[in-house]
């Protein structure tokens, strides 16, 4: 039986006349079945919608968006003291997203602590204590621009103050044959930092361990970068204080120590994001794939054996990626990537911008070049038409860019620019020279394909790059300079025949080297075979070439579903003329687990793979083991997670992005409460403490608790929250979660009368735990042992009781003694 009932049990049971003025009902107490009628607390429902004067905490609902917890005041009507208002707060309208000529014009009443709603054109509040709601109705002509998922800035949560520490760390070991020997690896990266306010101090970190036979230890620890970093919702910016990575979309990028404001395209609604690079590859066992941009690890995880892509580098990196796929045979692909944005097209009226200023610096923290300053932009002059450009200078180096783009509507976007430059180089003539580059991009959405970016770049053999510049000062001679760079990436999906193709071509030619080439062709598509239903075939084939040699390969895979959590797959590969065959098992054995087996034949041996995945309340675990006749044995474990310290409690966790936004779930000291994010489940350790960490920056997040996992003796008042958190924040959410043994019971006062029927039990939180009924008799929640509770009736707390130390098991109905609450016996005296 739940105490809710009890409440509807009564409303039913009563008669009601209409007072249609003050829209007040009068209970007739006759109709109900009770020894002592005069003993009654009903004045809370004798007004339709009427909520008695106090301070809630309420969730508020603005055109049925939730925004987030808020303590809401209900104060006496001016003009009718049988009804109450709320009263909004300024710091409660500042987040429901206002323009600022309505803002302007607000008024406030109560002196300035409350809005007057009729300074809103056909504004309404209504408060509803059962839900724990405040549904806040505005025109939409009133409000900020809103998107599905993506609230205004005036929403945007900094999160709360606390200590953060993000690791990822890779180890392996590996026995060879034939007197080869054993070696172990260990690596790790992550960010530790701090937050205060809307400050975020972070510092990156990364280290290297290898030990083998024949070699002696090698050891490695530093820390890559130290920066301080916030927000501006204001101008749609972010601004970095300290070490960072120039990322521009015209001059490349380079190490520098300075200060850095940008436009920050994640503030921005979804459809009008940038691009995320995308790394595809194979690997032919189970493998490390390290992707690194000038010395720095931005990504690094194992996966099994197959075809791989990594979808979810920041959509912030640009540039030249390398990365690199350890196997545990021993064997390495390495190869480059070079990272595409999407024609440099802005909104009319609007403009994007990224300024920096500081000095080149190197991995030892030593500032070591000229000081420079940068700026450029895009200006969306027209609907349509983009101008953008840009300069760069510092001593003996200087570069300016112009470029246009155009929005071409059904035939996509396109853009073009020249970039000019000077360079001054020690016992070298001046070199100057320019860079020309076209981009495309389109959507052809009636042929369910896609071109994510098609580009051109030629540049003369005098044009440098600034980080050309940097490292050609630094060796005393120009280096190796670029001439030209396609690259292209292509998916299309052939619906009539469930097929899939994906394809990503990269070419870069040098003025002194050799040209270095990257194919990537993917075919997926599904079918069926008798009774065989939704049978998947894959074919992945790949070559790069540089540096006068060539890594060619193709994989192929068809997999067999067996049951909706369990399929089997044979497998093909091939790589430099070694041909290997396997057959695999996979099984997930809940959403937190899952494994793959696998055993081949290979032209060197036979072959064996393990691999499993668990993700855990405090970290994602990755086990996998392999073996070749004759050749070698090797090992591996992955650890990814996390530390999160605030003053509202701390926890461990998974983690996602290094240094990322998270979010802090207070259940009230209830442990073991399943907590979902936009992923996977969490729970919530001893301390009634979780920490989310699959949340988006400047998304609408939704954490929510899964009611249909908790335990019997636990119940969740209030089960989701949303938040849109700035990147980098901490931020914090507390449910309502009222934990403990459920009984009926009898509760009498000290003169062992009953409490008034309607009086409701709170625990020391000040959680609603019952409702009294007839003669005393109420269905208790939340009950644990020695604790006390309180009866609250006429709008205070009257009396208290203690539970007793056993409260399960018990032989015979429960009966508690309420004793007065002298403060509230004086008050009523």
């Amino acid at each position: 039986m739940d105490h809710r009932k009890v409440l509807a049990t009564t409303a039913l049971c009563c008669v009601t006349t209409w007072a249609s003025a003050a829209e007040e009902f009068q209970f007739n107490t006759d109709v109900l079945d009770l020894k002592d009628r005069e003993n009654l607390d009903l004045g809370v429902f004798a007004s339709a919608n009427f909520i008695m004067p106090g301070r809630y905490s309420l969730v508020v609902h603005v055109n049925g968006d939730s925004l987030t917890e808020f303590y809401v005041d209900y104060l006496p009507a001016e003009n009718d003291p049988k009804s109450s208002v709320a009263c909004l707060s300024p710091s409660l309208v500042n987040e429901l997203g206002l323009k600022e000529k309505t803002t302007k014009s607000l008024n406030w009443w109560h002196d300035g602590a409350c809005l007057d709603l009729t300074s809103v054109p056909g504004m309404q509040a209504r408060g509803n204590l059962s839900a724990s709601a405040l549904y806040v109705n505005i025109p939409q002509d009133q409000l900020e621009y809103t998107a599905a998922n993506w609230d205004p800035p005036s929403r945007w949560d900094e999160g709360i103050s606390g200590a953060l520490f993000d690791y990822n760390f890779n180890a392996q070991t590996t026995e060879r044959k034939r007197g080869k020997g054993r070696s172990d690896s260990l690596s790790g990266n992550g960010t530790t930092g701090v937050n205060l306010g809307a400050w975020r101090l972070r510092g990156d970190w990364q280290t290297q361990m290898q030990r083998s036979e024949d070699q002696p230890t090698q050891n490695q620890f530093a820390w890559s970068r130290f920066y301080a970093l916030r927000a501006v919702p204001s101008l749609r910016s972010n601004l970095i204080v300290g070490e960072d990575y120039l990322d521009s979309n015209l001059f490349g990028s380079f190490r520098y120590t300075g200060v850095n404001l940008s436009s920050n395209d994640n503030m921005l609604p979804p459809n009008l994001r940038g691009y995320a690079p995308e790394v595809s590859g194979v690997a032919r066992t189970n493998a490390r794939v390290m992707i690194r941009q000038q010395g720095r690890v931005l990504y690094d995880t194992q996966v099994p054996q197959g075809a791989f892509r990594i979808q979810d580098l920041n959509d912030a990196v640009s540039g030249q990626l390398d990365v690199r796929v350890e196997e545990q045979d021993g064997s390495v692909q390495e190869f480059q990537m070079d990272t595409a944005s999407i024609p440099y097209l802005t909104r009319p009226g609007t403009v994007r911008y990224k300024l920096a200023t500081g000095k080149p610096s190197d991995w030892e923290h030593q500032l070591d070049g000229p000081a420079f300053a940068t700026g450029e932009f895009s200006w969306g002059v027209s609907n349509g038409w983009s101008l953008y450009g840009g300069g760069l200078g510092s001593k003996d180096y200087g570069s300016l860019a112009v470029g246009v783009g155009r929005d071409l509507m059904v035939f996509g976007a396109l853009s073009f620019d020249v970039t000019q430059s000077r360079a001054t180089l020690p016992e070298h003539d001046t070199l100057s020279g320019k860079s020309y580059r076209a981009s495309y991009s389109k959507r052809f959405d009636e042929y369910d394909s896609q071109v994510t970016f098609a580009g051109y770049r030629f540049s003369e053999e005098n044009y440098m790059s600034m980080n050309e510049f940097i490292e050609a000062r630094r060796g005393g001679q120009p280096l190796n300079q670029s001439k030209e760079l396609y690259t292209a990436t292509l998916s299309k999906q052939f619906r009539d025949s469930a097929l899939s193709v994906y394809l990503n071509y990269n070419h870069q030619t040098y003025w002194s080297s050799q040209a270095s080439d990257r194919y990537s062709l993917s075919l997926s598509r599904y079918f069926d075979i008798g009774g065989l239903k939704n049978l998947s075939l894959s074919l992945t084939a790949y070559q790069n070439k540089a540096n006068g040699t060539t890594d060619d390969g193709a994989y192929l895979s068809v997999s067999i579903p067996w049951d909706n959590t369990r399929s089997f797959s044979y497998s093909a590969s091939t790589n430099r003329g070694d041909t290997s065959h396997s057959l695999s098992y996979y099984d997930r054995i809940d959403e937190r687990n899952h494994y793959m087996l696998s055993a081949g034949k290979a032209s060197s041996g036979d072959t064996a793979n393990g691999y499993l995945s668990h993700d855990g309340d405090q970290a994602q675990v990755v086990a996998s083991a392999s073996y070749q006749t004759g050749e070698y044995t090797s090992v591996g474990l992955s650890l990814q997670g996390g530390a999160t310290l605030t003053g509202q409690g701390a926890a461990l966790h998974r983690s996602s992005i290094m240094g990322g936004t998270r979010l802090l779930v207070d259940t009230q000291g209830v442990a073991n409460i399943p907590v979902r994010g936009n992923g996977g489940i969490t729970r919530t350790n001893r301390f009634g403490k979780a920490v989310v960490t699959d949340v988006n920056s400047y998304y609408r997040n939704q954490a929510s608790i899964e009611l249909d996992s908790l335990a019997d003796d636990v119940e969740a008042t209030q089960s989701i929250t949303q938040m849109t958190l700035t990147e980098g924040a901490i931020g914090y959410r507390s449910f309502d979660v009222i934990a403990g043994h459920k009984a009926m019971v009898v509760i009498r006062m000290t003169d062992n009368r009953a409490p008034p029927f309607g009086a409701t039990a709170q625990n020391s939180r000040g959680q609603e735990t019952g409702i009294v009924g007839e003669d005393g008799s109420t269905y208790l929640s939340g009950m644990k042992p020695g604790e006390t509770m309180s009866l609250h009736w006429d709008g205070s707390a009257r009396c208290h009781f203690t539970l007793p130390d056993q409260v399960q098991s018990l032989k015979q109905q429960l009966e508690l003694q309420c004793k007065p609450d002298t403060n509230a016996h004086d008050s009523a005296a």
